[in-house]
């Protein structure tokens, strides 16, 4: 059991540090936190969505923005789409589980939001619907993801792609973007609010 331990601790690492040593990846999560802060101060929000694993990291990261992550700090503007089961049955029984996030994108989005959908695989399909209804609407698209970053690769402004293939391992690097973007964005929103 020891030696299971310290296999998948070392796969975690290793598959952390090559998403370090991608200098593509760092780039991006400056470029999405800066495009949100001011998605945030121009009165817009952020949108959130993933499935399994990450359905719970879009709930997760959500509630870093609107209560906090290190510090005190008044409450920024964020939404997990993966929260109300009444809207998620209804539109996964009356129109299709893929269309859950699309159609609360389209009853709460606004042009200038941005939609962040998660997905290890890049090819969940109601993550696809929802990056469509958001291009549609004038929403900057963001994609976590990994296996080269599927089908939301050409779907999303921004990606961040993890350089791996295996499931939990893209979680964890996810995980850690997600808190690190979350601390980007408050840099810039606060900074600028300073102003």
């Amino acid at each position: 059991m020891k030696q299971l331990v310290e296999k998948q601790l070392a796969q975690t690492i290793s598959t952390l540090q090559a998403t370090l040593a991608d200098p593509q990846i760092a780039e991006t999560v400056e470029t999405i936190a800066k495009v949100t802060a001011q998605a945030m101060l121009s009165g817009r929000k952020l949108m959130v969505a993933g499935n399994g694993g990450s359905a719970a990291d879009a709930q997760h990261l959500v509630a870093e923005f609107v209560v906090r992550l290190v510090h005190n700090r008044p409450a920024m503007r964020a939404l997990a789409l993966t929260t109300d089961s009444s809207i998620m049955t209804a539109a996964g029984n009356d129109f299709g589980f893929e269309c859950a996030f699309a159609r609360q994108i389209e009853a709460l989005g606004q042009q200038g939001d941005v939609f962040l959908g998660i997905s290890t695989s890049g090819n969940s399909k109601n993550i696809l619907q929802a990056l469509h209804q958001a291009k549609e609407m004038n929403i900057t698209t963001v994609g976590f993801t990994g296996n080269g970053g599927g089908q939301m690769k050409s779907l999303c402004d921004h990606n961040v792609i993890i350089p791996s293939d295996v499931t939990m391992n893209i979680q964890e690097c996810h995980l850690a973007l997600e808190h690190i973007f979350c601390l980007a964005v408050e840099h810039f929103y606060f900074g600028e609010a300073q102003k």
